[in-house]
């Protein structure tokens, strides 16, 4: 099986962590300038950081969860798709090459 497919869905999830983690930073600089200006106590900004880091493990979990799930569905297709070729006749293999090849003419002229 070709480990694009799977290289792009981690991408997708470090990209998601990076976000996690450049929002969770940000959130901590805006109560610790909320506390700053007496705006809420220390004790309240230390009760929003823990809700916050909460609620960023949280969509963290649902993210890798949902990735999980999603590789899991590709992988079944591919092992699908991978018996199905190797089910075919020569014939059925040829015409599907020329399908291959006309495809990827046509996105050759597309770009």
């Amino acid at each position: 099986m070709d480990m694009k497919l799977g290289d792009g869905l981690k991408k997708l999830v470090l990209m998601g962590i990076g976000a996690a983690a450049i929002t969770a930073e940000k959130s901590q600089q805006i109560v610790d300038d909320l506390v700053k200006r007496g705006e809420i106590t220390v004790e309240q900004g230390k009760e929003l950081n823990q809700e916050l880091k909460r609620n960023v493990k949280k969509s963290f979990d649902e993210m890798s969860a949902s990735v999980e799930e999603k590789e899991a569905e590709i992988e079944k297709e591919a092992d699908s798709l991978e018996k199905k070729v190797s089910e075919m006749t020569v014939e059925e293999l040829e015409k599907l090459k020329e399908m291959i090849s006309k495809a990827e003419e046509a996105v050759k002229k597309e770009d």
